[in-house]
């Protein structure tokens, strides 16, 4: 059974930094592409970020470009996303993804002075 645990979510000023993590059980990680979605309050799920099963393919919404980085510690099972000067228009909660939809119970940011 796949198991997504996401983490790393809170309260930070604008401009400040997150850094998420995901737990990745149940399925061989290391062989999968990866993805973080988002959804804000009141709107439906917005794609994020994605990584190839190596780590050295990422791709990014433009609304994160240049401010946000997808990673994977394959050794770890792990999935990051770093966040940095983070906008009110982030606050939302973040999922990390498998491409055939699996995802965690999300992790929520809130971007607010």
């Amino acid at each position: 059974e796949v198991q997504l645990v996401e983490s790393g979510g809170g309260l930070v000023q604008p401009g400040g930094s997150l850094r998420l993590s995901c737990a990745a059980s149940g399925f061989i990680f290391s062989k999968y592409v990866m993805t973080w979605v988002r959804q804000a309050p009141g709107k439906g799920l917005e794609w994020v970020s994605r990584i190839n099963s190596g780590g050295g393919s990422t791709s990014y919404a433009d609304s994160v470009k240049g401010r946000f980085t997808i990673s994977r510690d394959n050794a770890r099972n792990t999935l990051y996303l770093q966040m940095n000067s983070l906008k009110p228009e982030d606050t939302a909660v973040y999922y990390c993804a498998t491409v055939s939809g699996e995802r965690g119970q999300g992790t929520q940011v809130t971007v607010s002075s």
